[in-house]
């Protein structure tokens, strides 16, 4: 009979990957993402443990939508008091904060509660193709 695998501490290796976002589409972007942060790329994947790779994605600004999405995609954030909320057009938040697009579209892919919470935290964004991470250990991924 053979017994189901389940990966150990040491048996888990991350690596740094590096994800250029200028003129790629941002759901195929974040969904590629989520796929390397997820670990679902390893063959030891396991659905409960945190077994994906660390992620740096620049030229976030430069990213690209379809359709009539930069008018039409609000985020609402609600203060919890009335008359609260308050909408922000995508076009708007690709001006003032384009990381928080990036990094809202990945996380909305990843599961819910501390397992999704762990694995967002190995992504890093960037607005233009400047980052502190050392090139020598990234290895380029192309969306």
């Amino acid at each position: 009979m053979q017994r189901t695998y389940i990966p150990k501490k040491e048996d888990i290796k991350r690596q740094w990957y590096l994800v250029d976002a200028k003129d790629r589409i941002l759901g195929r972007l974040a969904t590629k993402v989520a796929v390397i942060l997820r670990g679902k790329h390893k063959r030891i994947f396991t659905k409960h443990l945190d077994l994906g790779d660390n992620v740096v994605v620049i030229n976030a600004a430069k990213v690209k939508v379809t359709g009539k999405k930069l008018q039409q995609k609000l985020y609402r954030f609600y203060s919890g008091y009335p008359g609260g909320l308050r909408e922000v057009t995508l076009e708007t938040m690709l001006k003032k904060k384009p990381e928080f697009v990036i990094r809202s579209a990945v996380r909305r892919m990843l599961p819910g509660g501390p397992l999704g919470r762990d694995i967002i935290k190995k992504l890093k964004v960037y607005v233009d193709d400047k980052h502190p991470h050392g090139t020598n250990k990234l290895t380029t991924v192309s969306v």
